[in-house]
């Protein structure tokens, strides 16, 4: 098995304000979309004649794409360089937003949202390559790497809002056409401040990266079309053993065939990229269907209008940074482990209270509490889990390691979205009481599901970390 190809070391960037900047716009382009559009389904939905049964692939096109390819996203970042791969993508993004908010029937639109989600796949996992192979471990790349998890945090929440405000004062066309701007001048910068790190000639693992490919659209595939097959059904149990069955060949592959795999199975035993991408795994499992429900209740529930649903959000954003600042502080004094653990932790708490939402309730007492506890604690764990999981890594492998994070984010939030929903639903449909009553009840037993899965990452994180972390924690 070969090892990776020495590159030039990495040292803090001469230009990190102008990198840090490029790496949030391709950040934030590719979280904002994945909330944004859901707002404004409805008036696509109108606009456009969709059928019901074809709505949802407005989602699952880029969800499909993006979460089958982020693995390959970071591979090629490490082969064909950061600048290369931030340039594509962003350009890709653009024309397809442009092409999405142009669509004038169904289609046209659903092409344009795969495209899309091909050009997230290469965004999200060089925006964290960027910071790993520019800024030198220590201070530096532990705030940059606080601004990438603030925006991170910020952007799911922020897309809710932003979607309220575009469908209901502009149009829905502009969830796509506000892509376009950022595009326009995030290209200029990603070529004047990013680096190719050159490893000679590029050589991509064909068989490995379709195979890869298969396992991880096939997994996510039968997860997303859960809304029209049932979790036992032959088609989502087919679906699921074919992504088996690809994905235990894609390690054979790996570890016995592949002149230059592309995935090194030794990275697979850095202890602390493995923790940090199960943890990444349940936190998205919890987190993305939580934003879910939360919307739903805010809409379904208290009849909110999706602008006021998305500034009932704004305090969890406000709490996202907050934590991400308390992280960045207690990563820099005493290391990751503990404030990964403390923020699960409160993450899990927050979530759950969600749990205790009423059919007539208010956002001060159902909402706002809860949101702030999961904030912060949301967004201490997501910087000090993002500094564990990148410390130590071969710049030559830092696209690879932020595509496993990555892959591993959107695949337990797809997971977890399918599950909270059928939880949800199935207790809302079993309810005796009044249809508003029984919405209201099956939303908080998915918080309370949701709150669980994060308290299962809070137990994997106390048994994987070290001893010395765990006494911290005990001692406070």
């Amino acid at each position: 098995m070969s090892t990776p190809t020495a590159t030039a070391p990495t040292t803090t960037t001469t230009r990190p304000g102008l990198v840090l900047t490029v790496v949030c716009l391709c950040q934030l382009m590719v979280v904002l979309d994945i909330t944004v559009v859901n707002v404004a389904l409805p008036s696509i939905r109108d606009d456009l004649g969709f059928r019901p049964a074809d709505l949802p692939w407005v989602v699952n096109a880029y969800t499909l794409t993006f979460g089958g390819l982020l693995l390959l996203g970071g591979r090629v970042a490490d082969l064909f360089g950061q600048r290369t791969a931030a340039i594509a993508g962003l350009s890709v993004f653009g024309l397809t937003s442009l092409a999405g908010g142009l669509a004038g029937e169904p289609g046209q639109l659903i092409a344009a949202r795969g495209l899309q989600g091909v050009a997230g796949a290469l965004l999200l996992p060089v925006s964290l390559t960027v910071i790993t192979t520019s800024f030198a471990e220590g201070p530096d790349r532990r705030r940059a790497l606080g601004v990438w998890a603030a925006v991170m945090g910020v952007g799911g929440a922020a897309g809710v809002l932003l979607g309220g405000a575009l469908t209901e004062w502009l149009d829905w066309r502009w969830v796509f056409f506000v892509n376009v701007p950022i595009a326009v001048v995030a290209v200029p910068l990603a070529m004047a401040s990013i680096r190719n790190l050159h490893r000679g000639r590029p050589r991509l693992d064909i068989v490995g990266a379709v195979l890869v490919t298969g396992a991880t659209t096939a997994l996510v595939y039968a997860v997303v079309r859960t809304d029209r097959h049932a979790w036992d059904s032959a088609h989502t149990l087919g679906l699921l053993g074919l992504a088996l069955v690809l994905g235990v060949l894609f390690l054979v592959v790996e570890a016995r065939f592949a002149r230059e795999p592309l995935v090194r199975l030794g990275l697979l035993r850095q202890r602390s990229l493995a923790v940090a991408s199960v943890l990444v795994f349940f936190i998205a499992l919890g987190q993305f269907g939580a934003f879910y429900l939360a919307s739903m209740y805010l809409q379904n529930v208290l009849h909110y209008s999706p602008l006021q649903a998305g500034l009932a959000f704004v305090p969890f954003s406000l709490g996202t940074v907050v934590g991400t600042m308390v992280g960045m502080r207690l990563v820099a004094a005493r290391g990751p482990w503990l404030p990964v653990l403390l923020g699960l932790g409160l993450t899990a708490v927050g979530i759950g209270w969600f749990g205790a939402i009423r059919p007539d309730g208010a956002f001060v007492t159902d909402m706002l509490g809860p949101s702030l506890l999961a904030s912060v604690g949301l967004g201490t764990c997501l910087v000090a889990n993002t500094s564990m999981g990148t410390t130590g890594v071969d710049p030559a492998e830092a696209g690879l390691a932020s595509g496993m994070l990555n892959a591993a984010r959107q695949i337990g939030g797809s997971i977890g979205l399918a599950v909270l929903v059928t939880v949800a639903g199935s207790v809302t449909r079993n309810h005796d009481g009044a249809p508003l009553v029984a919405l209201n009840a099956g939303y908080a037993r998915g918080f309370l599901v949701s709150g669980c899965l994060i308290a299962v990452a809070t137990v994997i994180c106390l048994v994987a970390a070290p001893r010395d972390a765990r006494s911290a924690v005990r001692r406070t």
